[in-house]
């Protein structure tokens, strides 16, 4: 089903004169095809007041490259409205649009409205001698892996309540599809089709074992044990948040009840994103 735009909220990379003009463009091409819009940095606070002046947007345009979008993504998650990204960083793999092709789908986008995909979200607790000490939410991944030392660590992963593996190596990643092709496929691990709901699990660099990179169904749950007393350990959220974990703690990890919601750009986006940036290749 199509959603029409009434209203749409543009969020800027913080601090970036060029995303900060690009907003304004936009608010005023907005106003022209009669859509309520307002803009705002992506920074504590700075789009409370916006949000509540339109009351739950339609859409909300994220003005950066990857980094702003998984963060403007986490932090509004909770508006239950569609993402869609355009793209003014250096990779642009989750970002939808290209900066100069922005206003012809706007255009369409207001004519026609939208389609709309879920995509999967992490959501994880961090459990200490039986208590919950910090928990979050990741688009990406969730890592968790040595510290500043170059040394391995041992860890054990569980799978809805069975014992998977007890291993040591630099770390281990649990990713949703969406983020497969980030930090999990740079360290060796299989491309997951974003529209799927699964865990994407692969060990950094693990030494003197086969476990291999695995999928598996969002329908269980994840747990990661920290088993080295002695290692710095630390977790680490979509690459921008990091928590450090003792002995004995347990990552436990989840399919968010809410996913994140996604303009469909057509069902050749997201493999020409992998020819693109190189995933696939073609004589």
């Amino acid at each position: 089903m199509l959603r029409a735009l009434k209203k749409i909220l543009v969020v800027t990379r913080p601090n970036d004169t060029a995303a900060t003009a690009l907003g304004g463009e936009m608010v005023d091409f907005l106003a022209g095809l009669g859509v309520v819009s307002a803009v705002c940095e992506h920074r504590p606070g700075a789009c409370d007041a916006f949000e509540a002046v339109l009351a739950r947007p339609d859409l909300v345009l994220v003005l950066g490259g990857d980094g702003t979008f998984i963060g403007v993504a986490r932090r509004m998650l909770a508006l239950g409205v569609p993402f869609v990204g355009v793209n003014l960083g250096r990779v642009g793999f989750l970002t939808q649009l290209h900066r100069e092709l922005w206003k012809p789908w706007l255009q369409n986008a207001v004519d026609q409205g939208v389609s709309v995909l879920h995509r999967m979200v992490l959501r994880y607790d961090i459990m200490r001698q039986g208590a919950v000490v910090h928990s979050g939410l990741a688009v990406n991944d969730i890592v968790v892996g040595r510290g500043v030392l170059a040394r391995l660590v041992r860890l054990s992963f569980v799978y809805d309540g069975i014992e998977v593996a007890s291993f040591r190596a630099d770390g281990l990643i649990v990713s949703t599809p969406t983020g497969s092709s980030a930090y999990g496929a740079s360290a060796g691990g299989v491309l997951a089709h974003a529209d799927l709901f699964a865990y994407c699990v692969t060990p950094v660099c693990p030494f003197l074992n086969s476990f291999k990179p695995m999928i598996l169904p969002a329908s269980g749950g994840c747990m990661v044990r920290v088993d080295d007393a002695a290692a710095e350990v630390t977790l680490t959220e979509d690459g921008q948040f990091s928590f450090s974990l003792e002995h004995g703690d347990e990552v436990r990890i989840e399919r968010n009840p809410q996913a994140l919601l996604v303009a469909d750009m057509g069902p050749r986006a997201y493999f020409d994103k992998l020819k693109s940036h190189g995933f696939l290749t073609e004589r």
